[in-house]
């Protein structure tokens, strides 16, 4: 599983800072949080069990910024499994 470019267009925006964000996505439940500035670092993506854990995979976001704040480097990698 991979994140395509429709959904990196929601990871790109800003979000309220330090929360934990749920919401459908196409045929699947994903959940982000996010770091202090609102952006979106951590995804999990699958179904939610009737506990309301999403059942899928992980991602985490790498942003690097530069001494003048400019992104440099901006990827999500999988980290496997979320149960």
């Amino acid at each position: 599983m991979t994140i395509g470019d429709e959904l990196q267009k929601v990871l790109s925006k800003t979000y309220e800072p330090s929360t934990l964000i749920e919401m459908p996505f196409r045929r699947y439940d994903i959940a982000f949080k996010t770091d202090e500035a609102g952006k979106p670092i951590l995804l999990f993506m699958g179904k939610k069990d009737e506990h309301g854990h999403i059942k899928g995979e992980r991602f985490a976001r790498r942003l690097k910024t530069g001494p003048n704040g400019k992104i440099i480097k901006d990827h999500w990698e999988n980290k496997g499994s979320a149960s």
